[in-house]
């Protein structure tokens, strides 16, 4: 893997960057430290700088490079559109020209479904249907929000985005697995209700927030019991890593879920932020922390090796969610603060460590393993 990447390859890496540290700074405030205001709007848009721009941006990016890699048609270049639109949509946001960049969002998630609709064509296989739908479920998500919806009526539909989007990739993998009889038929169910609920939420809030919480907790059952991760956290070095990542990230799915079916429809306040954080931080950004050693090579050709200093932004991030969940469940504001600032430090420490590790040798034998759990990046889905 070589070392250095083009600056044209850079740029959106620099500006999701940029877009990542507004929404851990907006996140920071929303919480209630006192910071400096760089940025009055930081605030408002830290959800949808975080998942419409920094997570739209970097999926739709590793399907743009995914599907280039298979296919020798100059059009397959249009992939790389919506990671672009959004990239520069959550940019706008900043800026006097906020309705261009909803406008652009919403382009860009449109644009990902039609990436989609291509690989399902090509493919037409259950996880790439089910990250489809996760796709279809960013394009509804980014429309309501684009047209003032508030954010409660529409963070389900962003959730479901990522959460299908991640477990359709595990689907694939869970192919390695020993053939079951029961696999494939309990995976349709408990997808099939955690959507359902998804969708029911846009009707009748409580209903489907129970629903969608019954479907999370299936899918993170589904996803410990069937996951490759089972038997490759008994291996060494990155696979070992990844599959910690991955089994911590079902965990918090699981309780994601079940706080969400006990709370039922929440619009603000502790129980929103419990609900909200165990699925978006420790469900998705332990899959990030997992997946970033694979991913960045992927997309950006520099190689990430492993070292094992990954493990302590791993554990300050659980640590810090531990906290943060704990104390909405208890009704503690200082636990619930300090708890989110331990995250946005173990986010910090991500970044870091990765910087580090690009500096550092790469390891051919960790790069051969890393393959044991890693997403298909080089075939079109």
């Amino acid at each position: 893997m070589q070392q250095n990447a083009s600056p044209l390859r850079l740029l959106p890496v620099l500006l999701v960057l940029a877009l990542l540290g507004g929404a851990l700074y907006g996140g920071l405030v929303r919480l209630g430290w006192d910071l400096p205001v760089i940025e009055a709007r930081l605030a408002g848009w830290h959800g949808a700088l975080m998942v419409a721009g920094v997570f739209g941006t970097v999926i739709a990016a590793e399907r743009a490079v995914a599907l280039r890699a298979n296919s020798r048609s100059r059009l397959a270049w249009g992939g790389f559109a919506p990671p672009l639109l959004s990239a520069v949509g959550a940019a706008l946001l900043f800026t006097e020209a906020v309705e261009v960049g909803k406008m652009l969002i919403v382009l860009s998630s449109l644009g990902l479904v039609i990436v989609y609709a291509v690989v399902i064509y090509r493919q037409p296989t259950v996880f790439t249907v089910v990250m489809g739908a996760g796709a279809y479920m960013l394009l509804v998500g980014n429309a309501l929000w684009a047209t003032g919806e508030p954010i409660y009526r529409l963070v389900y539909w962003w959730m479901g985005f990522l959460v299908l989007t991640i477990v359709g990739e595990r689907l694939e993998l869970a192919r390695m697995m020993r053939p079951s009889a029961w696999r494939q038929p309990l995976f349709y169910a408990a997808a099939a209700l955690y959507a359902a609920g998804v969708v029911v939420t846009y009707v009748d809030g409580d209903s489907g927030a129970r629903l969608a919480g019954l479907g999370a907790l299936a899918l993170a059952g589904w996803l410990l019991h069937y996951d490759v991760a089972r038997f490759t956290i008994r291996q060494a070095g990155l696979p070992r890593f990844i599959a910690a990542c991955l089994l911590l990230g079902y965990g918090w799915l699981g309780a994601g879920g079940g706080l969400s079916f006990a709370y039922g429809e929440v619009v603000a306040g502790f129980h929103y932020d419990a609900v909200l954080h165990a699925v978006l931080l420790g469900f998705v950004f332990s899959m990030i922390f997992g997946h970033a050693p694979i991913i960045i090579p992927a997309v950006v050709k520099i190689a990430v090796p492993f070292t094992r200093r990954f493990y302590l932004h791993l554990a300050l991030l659980h640590a810090g969610l531990a906290l943060r969940v704990g104390s909405d469940v208890l009704g503690s504001g200082a636990g619930r603060e300090w708890g989110g600032l331990i995250n946005v430090l173990a986010v910090v420490l991500f970044l870091a460590n990765t910087l580090v590790a690009i500096r550092l040798r790469p390891s051919a034998a960790a790069s051969a393993r890393a393959t044991v759990t890693a997403p298909s990046t080089n075939r079109a889905r």
